[in-house]
């Protein structure tokens, strides 16, 4: 039943951001309505509870970027639609926070690379969408563009290094005038500390005495 009550979703969100594109032309525009509608309808049928919640946002954004990549739509400016929708219909909740904004940028990038779209320009409009988004709702700007350039990391990285090193070029320097900072998830890889041990033990390989 849950199975097809998030096929009845995804299909949903699509008709109807097709529609809406087909009949503006304006991406970002009628994604910003029909998914903050979509995510504001299910926190109420959900009374806000957080499993939940992630699961219906990733069954929008499943829908959304389906709907854009059949029309050739922009996907940067989809998933810049994306972020500001899903803030602005989790707002009710109190769920329009950096840790939603995260979770929406994996979703995002996740659902991209299963379909070969542009994961650069998904990225990039990730950040875009959050620094509007927070503008709106009044949060740290630099915080939401982190957060969603760490989010969409966190998934290029598990796609694949080529996904993570495209995702990394887009979000390099500054995004809507936003310095974007990057808070890599593979942060154990880079501690100085390691890093002092491993030359030591190959000083010792190369010179047992």
């Amino acid at each position: 039943m849950e199975k097809q009550q998030n096929v009845g979703l995804i299909d949903s969100v699509k008709s109807s951001i097709v529609r809406a594109i087909e009949g503006t032309g304006d991406v970002t525009g009628a994604i910003v309505n029909a998914v903050s509608k979509t995510v504001a309808k299910s926190v109420e049928g959900l009374g806000g509870i957080a499993t939940s919640l992630v699961h219906s946002i990733a069954d929008v954004i499943q829908g959304t970027i389906q709907a854009v990549m059949g029309v050739g739509g922009d996907l940067g400016a989809a998933a810049k639609g994306i972020v500001v929708g899903v803030l602005r219909g989790a707002r009710e909740a109190g769920a329009a926070n950096r840790d939603t904004i995260a979770q929406t940028a994996e979703s995002v990038i996740k659902t991209t690379a299963r379909m070969s779209g542009d994961l650069g320009a998904a990225a990039k409009g990730l950040v875009e969408g959050a620094i509007q988004g927070a503008k709106e709702l009044g949060l740290d700007v630099t915080e939401a563009a982190s957060a969603a350039a760490t989010g969409a990391l966190k998934a290029a990285g598990d796609v694949g290094s080529e996904a993570g090193e495209r995702v990394r070029n887009a979000l390099t320097g500054t995004i809507a005038g936003v310095k974007v900072v990057l808070k890599e998830p593979f942060s154990s890889r880079a501690k100085p500390r390691n890093r002092t041990a491993s030359r030591r033990d190959l000083a010792e390989e190369q010179d047992p005495s």
